[in-house]
């Protein structure tokens, strides 16, 4: 049995086990402190060793040093040889997806196999399985950047249920172009034509009280980047009138920099057509604009679609089975297979092959932003095809890794940069280990500043102040 400062893993284990069934018995009825822990607060860079962590209710009451009067602690549990961060943040999600096969029949459309409207409901009956998921990643915050009106519904279950994450929410995207096959009466995605018509969609989606607003910004041939960006301005125009910020998927330069330049407050994916110039970084940082990479999705849908689907243990062992499983695509009778997938599977080189352009685009293109101080906020887009709710923001640490950025920049990007793409000015007062932060915690075993993989080595969650024991989250 490993033995940690003196107290062994069981006993540590037991020690939680008895703090979440005291809590769970009598919520925040009495003060804990974790002690003996190195917290690492990513916000400033500091590493405290031997800290105190006292935590009252379900917030951070202070971070102390070195030895503390026991008189002053309330329940202690022992966390010598353990590493503390701020709960991470996934500022990228879409509750109204799945991750599996079935769920965009708008690019690959498989409802011979399941119908749609079928996908929709067991989306909406396993909610409370998905936020689950996100907790035992550690995911205590959660950004939905876009769906159906139901999407509001989803915020207001997940703040209903104690296993769940923080959730920001913006309703449907308002969009360049149109998207029929996810239309069942709610659609996720809606095309408008006119600056008055976005105008008085931002309003009907102002009184949900979206968290953000966000914009669709397709361009193609049809659709350059000009004939939709008047309609950008006066979605942005009116969401700040009713102070809410846009976020806008944008994934050519020029589309993006059109975006920023009508007052975009958030960029919701990476720049993947070219290489960024200075010109656009300048833009970024005067504007303050958050950029958040979404990485890993740009190879999933390739990877699914062509038998090469790479999902880490982390995915493996905390995803959904049955999403998990749907992703098979060889399961999938071939006279029902889409002509995208067959042609997938024909040449599956030529499939990683564009992935692997689109990454040495992005990839640089994240460095750039890093070094020169934009804000960047970790995210996944999770939801899509073959990229998880919860455990795909690993897989995203790996990509911005490979991209160059150093353990505490990941680590930054996924909690105090997200906290405040999450909640404005304020960061929703999450992402910090501060007094009068909420305590939202992750307890390692490992040290995450070593290697960025030793953060899903994850011992516990604490989510506003209450106490779980990572290997009960899923059980």
């Amino acid at each position: 049995m490993r033995r940690l400062g003196g107290i062994s893993r069981m006993n540590f284990r037991i020690a939680l086990v008895i703090a979440f069934t005291f809590f769970t018995a009598a919520v925040h009825a009495e003060k804990i402190s974790l002690v003996g822990a190195t917290v690492i607060n990513p916000a400033d860079g500091k590493v405290l060793p031997n800290a105190t962590v006292v935590i009252n209710g379900d917030k951070i009451e202070r971070v102390a040093m070195g030895k503390q009067d026991a008189a002053t602690l309330g329940k202690q549990i022992s966390c010598a040889g353990k590493f503390i961060l701020p709960g991470y943040i996934d500022t990228h999600v879409h509750f109204f997806q799945s991750a599996d096969l079935f769920t965009r029949p708008d690019g690959t459309d498989l409802n011979s196999v399941r119908p749609y409207k079928d996908e929709v409901a067991w989306i909406k009956s396993h909610l409370e399985d998905v936020f689950a998921r996100y907790i035992r990643c550690g995911i205590t915050s959660v950004v939905d950047v876009g769906g159906p009106m139901w999407n509001f519904e989803v915020r207001k279950k997940a703040n209903a249920t104690a296993k769940a994450p923080r959730v920001a929410v913006a309703g449907p995207l308002i969009s360049s172009v149109s998207r029929e096959k996810l239309d069942l009466g709610d659609p996720p995605i809606v095309k408008i034509e006119t600056p008055d018509q976005a105008r008085e969609f931002v309003r009907k989606l102002a009184e949900q009280k979206p968290d953000l607003v966000k914009i669709w910004y397709i361009v193609d041939k049809d659709h350059p980047v000009d004939s939709f960006r008047s309609i950008a301005r006066a979605t942005i125009e009116e969401s700040h009138a009713h102070k809410i910020r846009v976020a806008v998927h944008a994934t050519e330069l020029e589309t993006a920099r059109a975006a920023v330049e009508e007052g975009a407050d958030i960029l919701v994916h990476s720049v993947i057509d070219k290489p960024i110039d200075d010109a656009f970084v300048k833009l970024l940082k005067d504007r303050h604009t958050i950029l958040c990479p979404t990485l890993v999705v740009f190879e999933r849908y390739g990877r699914t679609f062509s038998h090469q689907l790479n999902l880490t243990p982390e995915e493996q062992k905390w995803g959904n089975p049955e999403v998990i499983a749907s992703l098979d695509v060889t399961k999938i009778p071939q006279d029902k297979l889409p002509q995208r997938i067959k042609d997938a599977l024909a040449d599956p080189k030529a499939a990683l092959d564009r992935i692997n352009k689109t990454y040495e685009v992005a990839l640089p293109n994240l460095k750039k932003l890093e070094d020169a101080g934009v804000t960047i906020a970790a995210g996944t887009d999770a939801g899509n095809i073959g990229t998880i709710h919860g455990p795909a923001l690993f897989r995203e640490f790996q990509l911005m890794k490979q991209a160059g950025l150093t353990p505490m920049q990941i680590l930054q990007c996924t909690t105090a940069n997200a906290a405040t793409l999450f909640g404005g000015d304020t960061g929703a007062h999450i992402g910090k280990i501060e007094n009068g932060y909420f305590a939202d915690l992750v307890i390692l075993d490992s040290n995450p500043l070593d290697d960025i993989k030793n953060a899903t080595d994850i011992e516990t969650v604490i989510k506003n102040g209450v106490v779980y024991p990572a290997d009960s989250i899923l059980r």
